[in-house]
């Protein structure tokens, strides 16, 4: 009787704690809202015209001409790039939207793409990605040398919650190599495994005299799906960890503090990096990063065929 009234009385606490929490969707969070943008590659590479999404609503569907990212309040930038080099227009797609239910999911792939140019085959890499941040556009000879540097990364935020939520689906490749393809006419076999990557960080940034960019890790949280999940893993949470992660049992080596990972625009218009310099749990966030890709390796480097499916990204107080 006394084990039966503690059950019940656990039950009615763990519902209490429960209800007291309050979830928030990301802007665009429902991943219900796309854009197309039709882009005419040069004649050099066939003159195709192709799609590129963005997770946005507007009006306005522009031909190879910059998207004017902001519209609307969508803080989502995506792995899929208008690039412009020496007058060469290419674009690149690993995002897109997919029906689920009466609705739209975000898809995340991992593609070996091939280009011919004068008869030549060029293969690159490209690895699916949605981010809280700008890709800039049209990206330039040196974001298709670095993509990170073509990132203006993370958006404005100062709230604390405890937890990312979201609804995710997945394709691992297991056993299969990983390739790694630059854009030229070699492909190179890597050995180790992918897997999809989840990251938020948390960050109080600031700017010095000289343009340069700090900041201080406030909140971590990541996961890796390194296995297949063919039915949706509803409400799924990542929890948010607070101060000195380095410290906790369950820390993971691609959580570290960085000076070079991630680049931001500063008040000068110059894109500069992001410079951690430590872990401060009770400061107040200025900014999030979060990115959700197909795969979890350096750029250029993956596991073709891994795929992706996220919906419904909400965080928890």
């Amino acid at each position: 009787m006394r084990k039966c009234f503690f059950l019940f009385l656990t039950s009615i606490l763990s519902m209490s704690l429960y209800s007291q929490e309050r979830i928030e969707y990301l802007p665009y969070g429902k991943m219900d809202s796309w854009t197309v943008r039709y882009i005419k590659e040069s004649i050099l590479l066939g003159g195709k015209t192709r799609a590129l999404y963005v997770i946005a609503k507007t009006d306005t569907l522009r031909q190879n001409k910059p998207y004017p990212y902001g519209r609307n309040g969508s803080p989502w930038g995506t792995s899929n790039a208008y690039a412009k080099v020496c007058g060469v227009e290419k674009a690149a797609v690993s995002v897109t939207p997919e029906r689920r239910g009466k609705g739209y999911c975000c898809r995340l792939e991992t593609t070996l793409q091939t280009v011919k140019a004068v008869g030549i085959d060029l293969k690159a890499l490209a690895t699916g990605s949605i981010y809280t941040g700008r890709l800039l556009d049209p990206v330039t000879l040196e974001g298709v040398k670095v993509p990170m540097k073509a990132i203006d990364m993370g958006i404005p935020f100062t709230k604390r919650p405890i937890a990312l939520m979201l609804d995710y689906k997945a394709v691992i490749q297991q056993g299969r190599s990983m390739v790694r393809a630059t854009g030229s006419t070699k492909v190179t076999t890597v050995q180790g495994q992918d897997a999809g990557e989840i990251i938020l960080f948390l960050q109080h940034r600031w700017e010095d005299a000289n343009g340069n960019i700090f900041a201080y890790r406030v909140g971590t949280a990541s996961e890796r799906i390194t296995k297949s999940a063919p039915d949706w893993k509803n409400n799924h949470r990542v929890p948010i960890r607070y101060g000195d992660i380095t410290k906790t049992p369950n820390y993971k080596s691609w959580e570290k503090l960085s000076k070079d990972r991630f680049m931001a625009r500063n008040s000068k218009g110059k894109m500069v990096p992001v410079q951690e310099i430590g872990y401060k749990a009770d400061a107040t966030p200025t900014h999030l990063i979060l990115q959700i890709s197909a795969g979890c390796q350096e750029a250029f480097t993956g596991c073709p065929g891994n795929v992706l499916w996220v919906d419904n990204i909400r965080l928890v107080y």
